[in-house]
């Protein structure tokens, strides 16, 4: 059925105007005023921004991880996105060494088969790089539309690789038309830092912080975007955390280099103390990297507000407090790292960085899906309000206050890491599309209904017949 949301105001990445926007076939087929609303239903929109869609980079849905696995799968994980604004999510392949990549990748879409209720794509990692994977990735692209591989530095005897793997990862992904993301930490120094504080008998949650300070990070961002630099190839840092880190992305990008750089909400708004709370509190803040001190959050802002960095990730990846976070009792390091973001990302950024005067409402839409739709070969189809894109929308009462819950969230998690922070401003509908998934703040998706997206290569339009970008 056509749809025709009128009185709203469109943000996009460059503007802001009142206009009508028609929907059929889930495409957006025109927009203007006084729009023929013959068959259509009518949806008013008065008092609220209508924003593109959110397109959320970063998360691990039902992902193993410490021994256990994360609370929320692409059920419940893609239902919380939408709650909080978010119409496409790019998750995590985990892959194994000496394993057929195509295996990964068909595990994740056994996990996301017939429960998605928004759109999601695929990130790769890369944990070795010989022949066999080599010869694999031309496939990987061409017919899974993987178009972002992971390298992680950190993880040592889990996940880490070394620089030769990073570094040839970043040659083949300059000749296929890649985008390499990393994990930014010098996995090294971490694990002979952790083993000297379980020595020392050092075993509270705030060590997780203090065994993987800002300079590790930024060592490991700074390197990789030299190898990056010497294979003229495209990196993406993901979850920056600090001063070190923005310092070596800005640096890169001065010098003419394809770098670019993600923060999290959870660096905006929350500091290290966190990890210092009793009764074993602080496990609800462990993650990867971890917070930092509260000074480092305006620099992260002045980044985001000076395009030194360009995109909001969540890193999605949560934990129940009870049966699992637990599992670090006496131990930090058997703490499962992650927390739960998805659903809170976008109003975060909206009431933290618009609200508050630190970013422009034009320069929110572009990090929390524009500027993401086009590293990840989702644009223009994704990530903007134009005749011919997906009608992924999302009205959003700029005015309502609240305040983030456990209580109220849609998360499968036993807390919120955001618990009793007041926001302002809050999604009322979303439609991914053209169907709604929330609507008037009640949930009317179905489940199976989100669609896998194959992208384009890197710095590449998606093939779709878009008349008009803005």
């Amino acid at each position: 059925m056509k749809k025709l949301i009128k009185n709203g105001t469109i943000v996009t990445a460059t503007d802001t105007f009142e206009a009508e926007i028609l929907i059929e076939n889930g495409k957006i087929v025109a927009m203007g005023h006084q729009l023929d609303p013959v068959g259509a239903e009518v949806i008013d929109a008065k008092g609220c921004y209508i924003f593109p869609g959110g397109i959320d980079p970063h998360t691990h849905l039902e992902m193993p991880f410490g021994g256990t696995v994360s609370k929320d799968d692409f059920e419940t994980g893609t239902i919380a996105a939408a709650f909080g604004g978010t119409t496409t999510v790019i998750d995590f392949c985990l892959t194994n060494k000496g394993e057929p990549l195509k295996k990964a990748i068909n595990t994740w879409h056994a996990k996301s088969k017939d429960k998605a209720v928004i759109d999601y794509s695929f990130h790769l990692m890369i944990a070795e790089m010989n022949d066999d994977v080599l010869n694999e990735l031309p496939k990987v692209i061409d017919e899974e539309g993987i178009t972002s591989f992971k390298v992680f530095m950190a993880y040592k005897n889990v996940f880490q690789a070394d620089d030769e793997t990073l570094f040839r990862t970043l040659v083949a992904a300059k000749e296929l038309g890649a985008l390499v993301m990393v994990h930014a930490e010098n996995g090294d120094v971490i694990d002979y830092l952790t083993k000297k504080a379980l020595t020392e008998g050092k075993t509270d949650p705030i060590y997780h912080a203090l065994t993987r300070p800002p300079e590790v990070e930024g060592e490991a961002t700074g390197r990789a975007a030299e190898l990056t630099g010497l294979a003229q190839s495209q990196l993406y840092v993901v979850h920056v955390s600090c001063a070190e880190a923005v310092e070596k992305i800005t640096q890169a990008r001065n010098r003419g280099f394809d770098v670019w750089g993600e923060t999290c909400p959870q660096y905006l708004v929350l500091d290290q103390s966190y990890l210092e709370k009793p009764n074993f509190e602080g496990a609800k803040y462990v993650w990867s990297p971890p917070l930092r001190e509260k000074w480092h959050q305006d620099v992260l802002w002045n980044a985001l507000k000076n395009g030194q960095l360009q995109t909001l990730g969540s890193d999605q990846c949560s934990f129940d407090f009870k049966g699992q976070k637990e599992l670090g009792r006496g131990d930090f390091t058997k703490i499962p790292n992650g927390g739960p973001f998805i659903e809170d990302r976008v109003s975060v950024l909206f009431s933290e960085g618009v609200k508050k005067g630190r970013i422009t409402i034009n320069q929110f839409v572009d990090i929390m899906s524009t500027r993401i739709a086009k590293l990840f070969g989702l644009f223009p189809k994704k990530g903007t309000i134009a005749v011919g894109a997906d009608a992924d929308l999302v009205i959003f009462d700029p005015n309502v206050e609240r305040t983030i819950s456990a209580a109220t969230h849609h998360m499968a998690v036993d807390y919120n890491a955001f618990e009793g922070l007041k926001v302002t401003g809050e999604p009322v509908s979303v439609l991914c599309r053209g169907e709604f998934v929330v609507r008037d703040k009640q949930f009317v998706g179905k489940l199976g209904y989100g669609k896998y997206l194959k992208r384009a290569k890197y710095g590449q339009l998606l093939k779709e017949d878009v008349k008009q970008t803005t």
